[in-house]
């Protein structure tokens, strides 16, 4: 199995998908890594030679923020969020959508799964 950046990327596949199994490689960055090394996207990963894979290795090195360093990276970015005390920041704190979504019908996903508030419903005023 080929192994770029650290990670092994799946070899019945075209390096043009194998190489967005990256953290940080998405299809553009994919096509234009292909471009830049020479080698044609719809070739199978596993039909590679070394000289092939250091290259782009030695592209993805010097020109992209991938796997651990860009985790590290948004990680760092969140905190600094928080620790400013911006209004992003305190929506990262308190687990609510950061980029303007409504919560009062949807953000499940940020949320959590429903906490039932008792008699809710039945309150009249």
């Amino acid at each position: 199995m080929p192994r770029l950046a650290g990670v092994d990327i799946p070899e019945r596949k075209k390096i043009l998908f194998s190489l967005q199994y990256i953290h940080g490689i998405g299809p553009k960055y994919a096509s234009d890594i292909c471009e830049r090394a020479g080698i044609d996207p719809d070739r199978l990963a596993k039909e590679l030679n070394d000289e092939e894979l250091s290259s782009i290795n030695a592209l993805l090195d010097t020109s992209f923020v991938v796997e651990g360093a860009l985790r590290r990276q948004v990680g760092q970015d969140i905190q600094r969020l928080k620790d400013i005390r911006s209004y992003r920041g305190d929506r990262h704190r308190r687990g609510l959508p950061v980029r303007g979504q409504r919560t009062r019908c949807n953000a499940r996903t940020r949320k959590g799964r429903k906490k039932t508030v008792a008699g809710k419903k039945g309150v009249k005023g």
